[in-house]
């Protein structure tokens, strides 16, 4: 278990590597929206190929993107039931579901995507609008992207087992990180001389 354990923590470490590369591709998507309605207002001129760059670079950052995903349990979860169930209880449901359900799913997407690729590749196939893009990096995504997700539901397997087992933390249980929000307050607290936010200038806070 020790060598499974090691191997997680190398999956989550390049995980985690993916995941702060494609943070970046969402500043890049932004730039390229920004200079291409700069561009076509102000000179009169755009082209396909800077829309479908953006559509591109947003499949990276939704492909890539869900081991990172996965990696930090952010995935949308309805869970009514689940939530009120024991972490153990709760760490079975996982194992159960990233067996019988995202394995499969991911694996039979891969293998079916695979194909597309290569036919597109092989036919040079473009996109059919003027000015317009190649179309075969947008299929390698798909099974690149999906390979990552298995490799990180690989890793919470492993965790989750592990859980069960009695050999580490709980991994369904989220770690605190300040919000956006909570951030801002604490910098209008600073700012306010250690006020509360919410409370004017000058006030004092008699809450314990």
């Amino acid at each position: 278990m020790n060598v499974l354990l090691a191997l997680s923590r190398a999956i989550d470490a390049f995980t985690e590597r993916v995941g702060r590369l494609v943070y970046w591709l969402v500043l890049v998507v932004v730039l390229i929206s920004a200079a291409n309605a700069v561009v076509r207002k102000a000179f009169d001129y755009s082209s396909n190929a800077y829309l479908e760059v953006q559509w591109y670079l947003f499949s990276v950052i939704f492909l890539f993107g869900a081991g990172y995903t996965l990696l930090r349990n952010e995935h949308v979860r309805i869970d009514i039931i689940q939530g009120r169930l024991s972490p153990r209880a709760q760490n079975w449901i996982d194992v159960l579901g990233i067996l019988l359900f995202l394995m499969p799913m991911s694996l039979i997407i891969m293998w079916l995507s695979w194909p597309l690729f290569v036919d597109s590749l092989q036919r040079h196939e473009v996109s059919t609008n003027a000015g317009g893009l190649i179309i075969w990096p947008a299929r390698l995504m798909i099974p690149v992207g999906f390979a990552l997700l298995i490799i990180q539901a690989i890793s919470e397997f492993i965790k989750r087992v592990a859980f069960l087992r009695g050999l580490a933390p709980d991994p369904l249980e989220k770690r605190h990180e300040k919000s956006a929000e909570e951030e801002l307050a604490q910098e209008i607290a600073r700012q306010h001389g250690g006020a509360s936010p919410g409370l004017e200038p000058g006030a004092t806070d008699n809450r314990p």
